[in-house]
């Protein structure tokens, strides 16, 4: 206020007048107010260059919201130069002019403020006279027709004619936002009320209008009662229907927020959903691989289990022709004690002979040769003596032999039965092992078809939104059955290689039978020329004896060393089967796991499930809120529409009635002459 009342001071120095000491005094008295007040320079008498030091700083005069000039004894161009400064100020709300005296270039400076002023709502313009002159009021009645801000008008005692009040109710016809009118003590009479009461049935906004002391009829004043009573409720109903559009635009807004949240909540456990899926793929993956590894490491166990047979089998068939080489051996010493008996018997029956003869011969010589007959029945006994002695051993290495060979049948008896227990108890760890690993392939399979089935259930499930997770999902299985398809492929190309390996293994047996009938055939040989070599290896029977026992001696090693490997057999398959049980014990333990991600999946989404039930749920309840809500106001509708019809047929009765009452009055009988 202080820097308002040193600007109007310089201006009026600058103008060459002197500030007037009443308005100095008056800013003073209004400096204490903070912030913006009221400028209140009523009952002061302004002089012209305070009106144009005034109209100068009003534009810029943002402290001020309410100004006051009234019975100011403002003259003409003071009025236009105080309007023209308050055209184009934004602050000022409220001007009071009354008891100004106002007349035609008043009253066009007010229209133009009307026009160009977008701030001020309420204009007082109270004892003035601006009905007197109809060309200024028209000019001010046309500046209120354009403006759309003003919503209080004072128009009292400023001599205001019917024809005024035709002007102001083209304006009204016009206006959309003055909501009070004054117009009491006036000369609107019978014709200007109605007028007035003809503009309220296109202005639906004036809410007050006052016209007492105007000698309009007690009808009209009725009339334009109900219509501003309608106009009342039908700002009401605007009011309150407006506050409902509010409202609900406001719960649709907050709806849209719920539904936002909702789908970017959905969106997230659907990107969760889709980190887990790819956490289960990459998991499922790795565990195939685990499985792959385990099943070549398997492989490589059976393979080294095959090798290892291959051993054992190596040396039993050396044992085997070992042994076949001591029954070959044990023939050769059989013929050949045989042939020595042969020849014994040969030999005893020469000496017999020898003895008839030498009989026969000492018979003849009798008297000369008894004693010699006596040495020769000593020499006979003593080679009867070495005969029976020979004989005794005879039967002793022949019961030797047998014993042996009983003892070689015995224990290669035995070998085969181990050899065909062996081959039985590998036999069955194979048939085990490939039917554990077909069943696991089977679950394994039977587990990616579960799956793949069950994301084909939730995905047919899912709405129009996850077309990309379905793509994805299809990804995903196109790389699971190429996996499958490559797992397939590797188990034939493994199933091809152990038929090679099995192929080869044949014919390596089947060259180790053909080297071994080809030594069979050489061994043959060997007897026949060891046959022919019989005669002359009789010398060597004691040497044979004793090679006898360390054949022996080292059939019992080797039969030690057979032992001592089917313990070491033994021990491994032990391993083995340790082995075996721990992968199986790990894969038990990824059973669980997957079991315990089976249930989390299945638990997420019974939560989806849960989520999209309460969401639709909240949607239906929005829904069934939105439809009463819109039947509530389809109703209001329906009674405003109902409402505007009866306020019609009142107007058009109300008009019908006073037409008639018009047409049966003297005046209107007059009007009618003329």
């Amino acid at each position: 206020m202080e820097e308002f009342r040193r600007a109007y001071s310089r201006l009026c120095a600058a103008g060459g007048a002197e500030p007037q000491e009443a308005v100095l005094r008056r800013l003073r008295e209004l400096g204490g107010a903070p912030g913006r007040g009221r400028l209140d320079l009523a009952a002061q008498s302004l002089s012209l260059e305070t009106c144009g030091a005034l109209g100068r700083l009003l534009p810029g005069a943002a402290h001020f919201a309410e100004v006051a000039l009234g019975d100011c004894g403002l003259s003409e161009e003071g009025v236009k130069l105080l309007l023209h400064g308050l055209c184009s100020n934004t602050t000022v709300k409220s001007l009071d002019l009354k008891g100004n005296n106002l007349r035609t270039v008043g009253a066009e400076a007010l229209g133009k403020l009307l026009r160009q002023n977008k701030s001020i709502r309420s204009l007082i313009l109270e004892w003035n006279s601006l009905g007197v002159w109809e060309e200024g009021f028209s000019f001010f009645c046309q500046g209120l027709g354009a403006n759309n801000f003003l919503q209080r008008l004072d128009l009292r005692n400023n001599q205001i004619n019917h024809q005024g009040a035709g002007e102001l109710a083209v304006a009204l016809k016009q206006n959309a936002s003055l909501q009070e009118l004054d117009l009491r003590w006036n000369n609107i009479g019978l014709l200007g009320g109605r007028a007035l009461l003809n503009c309220l049935h296109s202005n639906k906004t004036l809410k007050r209008l006052e016209l007492a002391g105007n000698n309009v009829p007690s009808d009209i004043l009725k009339a334009v009662e109900q219509a501003m009573d309608h106009n009342q409720d039908r700002q009401t109903i605007l009011s309150e229907t407006q506050n409902r559009a509010y409202i609900l635009s406001k719960e649709v807004l907050s709806l849209k927020d719920e539904k936002t949240k909702q789908f970017l909540d959905l969106m997230d456990t659907i990107d969760k959903q889709r980190e887990e899926i790819a956490r289960s793929g990459r998991m499922s993956a790795a565990r195939v691989s685990q499985l792959q590894e385990a099943l070549d490491e398997q492989h490589s166990v059976m393979n080294s289990l095959k090798a290892k047979l291959q051993m054992t089998e190596a040396a039993l068939a050396l044992s085997e022709q070992k042994v076949h080489n001591l029954g070959e051996l044990l023939n050769a010493t059989k013929q050949e004690q045989t042939s020595m008996a042969e020849r014994h018997f040969t030999e005893l029956q020469q000496q017999k002979q020898e003895g008839a003869d030498r009989e026969g011969r000492l018979l003849h010589d009798l008297s000369a040769a008894s004693e010699k007959n006596l040495l020769l029945r000593n020499q006979v006994d003593e080679l009867e003596k070495k005969c029976k002695v020979q004989q005794d051993q005879l039967f002793q290495v022949k019961e030797d032999l047998t014993n042996t060979t009983a003892e070689l049948k015995l224990r290669a008896v035995q070998a085969e039965e181990r050899l065909e227990m062996e081959k039985r108890r590998f036999k069955q760890s194979l048939e085990d092992m490939e039917s554990l690993r077909v069943k696991e392939v089977d679950h394994m399979t039977q587990h990616i078809e579960a799956s793949e089935r069950s994301m084909q259930d939730r995905i047919q499930r899912l709405e129009a939104i996850r077309i990309a997770l379905e793509e994805e999902l299809s990804q995903v299985k196109a790389a699971a059955l190429t996996e499958r398809g490559q797992a397939e492929e590797e188990l034939i190309k493994v199933r091809n290689q152990a038929r090679l390996e099995e192929q080869q293994r044949l014919e390596h047996l089947e060259e180790k039978l053909r080297l071994m009938t080809e030594s069979r055939d050489e061994a043959q040989n060997c007897c026949l020329k060891q046959k022919q070599m019989v005669a002359e290896t009789q010398a060597k029977a004691n040497q044979l004896s004793l090679h006898a026992d360390g054949l022996r001696r080292r059939l019992e090693e080797l039969q030690q060393d057979l032992n001592s490997k089917e313990e070491e057999k033994v021990t491994e398959v032990n391993k083995v089967k340790v082995e075996l049980q721990e992968q199986i014990g790990h894969l038990q333990a990824e059973r669980t796991a997957q079991d315990g991600l089976r249930e989390k999946i299945a638990a997420l989404e019974r939560q989806l499930k849960a989520l999209s039930s309460n969401h639709r749920e909240a949607l239906l309840d929005k829904e069934g809120e939105i439809s009463m809500l819109l039947e509530k106001l389809r109703m209001k509708e329906a009674d405003i529409s109902r409402m505007r019809e009866e306020e019609a047929q009142r107007a058009s009765f109300l008009q019908n009635a006073i037409m008639a009452y018009v047409q049966g009055s003297p005046l209107g009988t007059h009007s009618s002459r003329k």
